[in-house]
């Protein structure tokens, strides 16, 4: 089995390593995409842009349970490529087992808080009178997905350390391929409006969810989510955790920062809202894909240093940054220039296009260096360098982002200046995580 899945990461040439983890990351991503936009397409084709908030609105409560997913999926991926480039493919299951039923459980206790406190939630998060009653009805529903989520997030990476990309990739494109379908069924066939789209995004993450339950269950997998395997003393809850909550915290300020500013926004009126929701779905278009490229070379590079191959580490990540910059630049000029069609398609009340319009491209001024950005995270936490990934997870959405909101919404007190802190954010987050790679490289390579 492993001369089977572990080959490439050994001895592949580079660009053929590096191609086949990232591609199906990058599918993975796209999938996530088209799911995260069918929500707000199809209920904007209901011509009803309250609705299109609310939805919006929801988004960072949704964030927070991914976190949680990506808590584990990281920090598990990270744990368990570097123990199996060590050997050490005992602990490799012990590890998936334990991210598997601890995130399992975090999930049901989540689920059962959301359905007992969900107004008061979607009121801290930015509902307004005219969206609390569809929001509430699309979080509630959402909720009862939430042990799902958290396990399809989480395991669309772990499976990719053990070199499976494409078992994983699968995964991701069942689940949300169903979303997709569902979505017009449901929002405008069936007439369920939010309540339709939110059914949707349940029924992706079970089917998503029931398919990598299979996988680990089956011969073809090296990894095991049976409980008698699961095990928190050995270092392995502190080896997830190091890394795993890093990762998440940048997903939950991710959150809180879009809480943030969707009360700052309100102040311009819940169109500015819909607006801005729908230019973070476009800037998506950008973001999703660098994820994916970043998430995808993480098993490869963490295999490498765990194996102690500085030399083939090293030719991973520059043709990984050489690819990202492409990318990056590419992707750019495409949701630049078609931020209008793109804006349109989820938008046709004028006042919130234009502010949607306007979101959208001041966004959009991060995406040359984000691909930069998030090969850099991703090559840090391959390490297990907990402290340098925990300081770029803090600062990029918390101690960077939150002063430059708050800054922009004083000094200026504009929609454009509330969004134009994400964009001056990334570049400095960019510039921090060049640096602590440095130091990480000086520190964890100084032996190899």
């Amino acid at each position: 089995m492993k001369d089977n899945t572990l080959d490439v990461f050994q001895n592949a040439p580079v660009p053929n390593a590096v191609l086949s983890n990232v591609i199906p990351s990058i599918i993975s991503m796209i999938m996530v995409l088209l799911y995260n936009l069918a929500d707000t397409f199809f209920i904007g084709q209901t011509k009803n842009a309250y609705m299109v908030a609310a939805v919006s609105v929801a988004t960072p409560a949704f964030l927070i349970f991914m976190a949680v997913g990506m808590l584990f999926g990281i920090g598990g991926t990270s744990l368990i490529s570097r123990m199996l480039g060590e050997g050490k493919n005992d602990k490799a299951k012990h590890t998936s087992a334990f991210c598997f039923w601890s995130g399992l459980a975090i999930g049901v206790v989540a689920m059962i808080l959301i359905w007992i406190f969900v107004k008061p939630v979607c009121r801290l998060i930015g509902a307004s009178d005219d969206t609390i009653g569809y929001a509430s009805e699309y979080l509630a529903i959402v909720a009862a997905g939430i042990p799902f989520l958290i396990i399809s997030n989480m395991f669309s990476n772990i499976i990719r350390a053990e070199g499976n990309p494409k078992k994983a990739m699968f995964g991701m494109i069942i689940g949300n391929l169903l979303n997709i379908v569902l979505d017009p069924v449901m929002i405008l066939v069936l007439g369920w409006n939010v309540a339709g789209a939110a059914i949707a995004t349940v029924a992706g993450n079970v089917f998503a969810t029931v398919f990598y339950v299979i996988h680990l269950l089956s011969k073809n997998s090296m990894l095991s989510i049976k409980p008698k395997d699961y095990m928190v003393r050995n270092k392995i809850a502190q080896g997830v955790l190091a890394i795993g909550i890093p990762a998440s915290l940048n997903s939950i300020l991710m959150s809180v920062s879009n809480i943030i500013i969707n009360n700052m926004m309100m102040k311009h009126g819940d169109m500015a809202v819909a607006g801005l929701g729908v230019a973070m779905k476009v800037n998506m278009i950008v973001v999703m894909l660098l994820i994916g490229l970043g998430t995808g070379v993480q098993p490869l590079l963490g295999y490498c240093f765990g194996a102690r191959n500085k030399k083939r580490y090293m030719s991973v990540l520059r043709f990984s940054l050489l690819l990202a910059l492409s990318l990056s630049l590419v992707m750019t000029v495409i949701c630049y220039c078609g931020a209008g069609p793109l804006v349109t398609a989820f938008l046709d009340n004028k006042d919130a296009f234009g502010y949607g319009m306007s979101f959208a491209r001041i966004y959009i001024y991060s995406g040359p260096i984000l691909g930069i950005l998030f090969v850099l995270i991703n090559a840090i936490q391959s390490t297990g360098a907990a402290i340098p990934s925990l300081i770029l997870s803090v600062s990029r959405q918390g101690l960077l982002f939150i002063p430059i909101l708050i800054t922009a919404n004083i000094v200026f007190n504009t929609p454009e200046t509330l969004a134009m802190a994400q964009p001056i954010t990334d570049y400095l987050a960019t510039a921090l995580a060049a640096v602590l790679f440095i130091i990480t490289y000086r520190k964890y390579f100084k032996n190899f």
